[in-house]
């Protein structure tokens, strides 16, 4: 099937972007294309209007801000995968962008592109949800805000942006040496759609015990669930199978077999929060959880 008919503008700033989004209510922004464009081709969707932004060049910048590692909002799944910084500021990050796709949807589909298409089995929203991210949104018609990842996915396919905002830059908190992160997903086969999958960080106290455990899976309800837990408990495999099976029993997975469904997501937590405690403690993975 073909796309319905539309008009395309390719736009040469952030303000010219915004500018079109404020006088057209039913454009729709372009960046990678991985997404928009299969749902054009299917009908699902149909902008009159799509708005070109992928050769802002200012939008693919990464740098390091004190506490933080911010990214423009045309950053490249495959630049959150390779580049140094991100890696060593915001590792989770630099893991689930491997996981993406294949390498030829790695190098055009983009961050900022992949958290407002906000598909609950989509890695980028997930990993910006576990992360604590926080998305700087512009508009020509209400100015500058910041939206929390906590509420920036509403349902599927849906997100907090009004029609005439765009995602620019994204703050990503710097992990800390407490802390360890792990990333697990399930797939038929690499690149496909996962059937289950976990992020998670874990933060250690002076003691080497397990202060909190931030978590978050996809595939398994309308959204990114995340899950935060304040403990004070050894780490070990008693401790994550607890957590685990008490996350998976809320989920509200769209599967045939949801308790199927329940157990790969209970296994893939299992694996993240192990990988992050390791990873806190300084303890070498023998399996090489991470890629």
């Amino acid at each position: 099937m073909k796309p319905a008919e539309f008009d395309y503008v390719r736009t040469e700033s952030v303000t010219e972007a915004l500018e079109l989004l404020r006088d057209n209510p039913d454009a729709k922004l372009l960046a990678g294309g991985q997404s928009l464009l299969t749902l054009m081709n299917l009908r699902l969707a149909r902008p009159r209007l799509v708005i070109d932004i992928g050769r802002l060049g200012e939008l693919t910048r990464v740098f390091d801000d004190v506490d933080r590692v911010v990214l423009g909002a045309l950053v490249t799944h495959r630049a959150v995968e390779t580049d140094p910084l991100i890696g060593a500021r915001a590792p989770l990050l630099a893991d689930a962008a491997g996981y993406i796709g294949h390498i030829g949807i790695r190098n055009r589909g983009t961050i900022g592109g992949s958290v407002a298409h906000a598909d609950p089995a989509a890695e980028m929203p997930l990993a910006t949800l576990v992360c604590g991210a926080t998305f700087h949104v512009e508009s020509a018609v209400s100015g500058r805000r910041e939206v929390p990842a906590e509420d920036m996915f509403v349902s599927f396919y849906e997100n907090a942006l009004e029609p005439h905002e765009m995602i620019t830059w994204i703050s990503v908190p710097a992990i800390r040496p407490d802390q360890g992160w792990g990333f697990v997903e399930y797939a038929h086969q690499h690149g496909d759609y996962g059937l289950a999958g976990a992020g998670c960080l874990v933060t250690l106290d002076a003691r080497g015990r397990v202060h909190t455990v931030r978590a978050a899976v996809l595939s398994a309800a309308d959204r990114p669930l995340l899950f935060t837990e304040t403990i004070d408990a050894q780490p070990g495999p008693t401790l994550w199978d607890e957590l685990a099976h008490t996350w998976a029993a809320q989920t509200e997975p769209a599967a045939d077999d949801t308790d199927y469904a329940r157990r790969l997501c209970a296994s893939a937590l299992t694996e993240a929060m192990s990988a992050a405690a390791r990873r806190a403690l300084r303890v070498e993975d023998p399996a090489h959880v991470r890629r």
